[in-house]
């Protein structure tokens, strides 16, 4: 595990430990009761498959640790209510939006006003280290959350899947090598991540879906995540038969995200 991976998840620990004391999991249990209807993530993916179309979670999120601020460099607004608008209109199947806040810049306000500008499905991508997480994503909103595998015992996701899908959540089971893989594939989600960034060296490399896919039984959805910066690559992945991706970075360094999802899978919206 990557120096900066281990960081996170400490930051994220005393996160979590600090949220607790000042709002109780009861709280949020009243505000999930509270909380508007669950949107069909794996829905939206299946539906998009079914006209014969790829699926594409489009993200939104103002930095990383890798590449910096995005929309400073280009001297543009983080606006997620407009991405997500935007995403929406040029063909994305659900959002994704960043809500850790200390390595990425993100909020639960960033997710809040993305959701309510569109009618997509929402992923709360962060990093989950306890159950306490998962409420708190159905009572800000989400309608799915990322798994990382790896990051803890495959035991506790095993636990956590049934809160989640208790809750009317679906899961994203996000994995980078062979043996996190075949740990997703305990876990009953349709939904399997393949993240072809190297948490050691942050390098990308598409082979890790090409080599990956093969290991994914009927049944499963294959979702591609990270490196799908050129339309030449989405479509070398498309010709491989990958229907799914997860695409953040590659447009939120363009000056009109949306029209960067075009660029990449021009059959997007036709």
């Amino acid at each position: 595990m990557s120096d900066i991976l281990q960081k996170i998840l400490a930051t994220k620990r005393r996160e979590v430990a600090n949220a607790k004391a000042a709002n109780a999991i009861e709280l949020l249990h009243e505000r999930v009761a509270s909380a508007s209807p669950v949107r069909d993530f794996v829905g939206a993916i299946r539906a998009r498959h079914a006209k014969g179309d790829v699926a594409v979670i489009a993200e939104i999120k103002r930095a990383s640790p890798s590449a910096g601020e995005f929309r400073a460099k280009l001297g543009g607004d983080f606006d997620p209510a407009a991405f997500a608008q935007n995403y929406e209109n040029h063909g994305a199947a659900c959002l994704s939006v960043l809500t850790d806040r200390e390595y990425f810049q993100g909020s639960t306000e960033d997710l809040v006003s993305a959701r309510a500008a569109c009618n997509l499905p929402v992923l709360r991508k962060d990093f989950i280290v306890d159950a306490y997480q998962i409420v708190e994503a159905r009572a800000m909103g989400a309608d799915a959350v990322l798994f990382i595998i790896g990051d803890v015992e495959i035991e506790l996701f095993l636990e956590w899947e049934a809160l989640a899908t208790s809750l009317g959540l679906a899961i994203l089971a996000e994995s980078h090598n062979e043996q996190e893989l075949l740990q997703a594939l305990q876990l009953k989600t349709p939904l399997i991540g393949v993240n072809n960034r190297d948490l050691t060296s942050f390098r990308t490399n598409i082979a890790t879906t090409l080599r990956l896919k093969e290991l994914i039984p009927p049944g499963r959805y294959l979702i591609s995540e990270s490196g799908i910066d050129s339309a030449d690559i989405a479509q070398q992945l498309t010709d491989c038969g990958v229907r799914s991706f997860l695409v953040g970075g590659a447009l939120m360094a363009q000056a009109d995200p949306g029209a960067g999802l075009t660029r990449l899978f021009p059959t997007l919206n036709k």
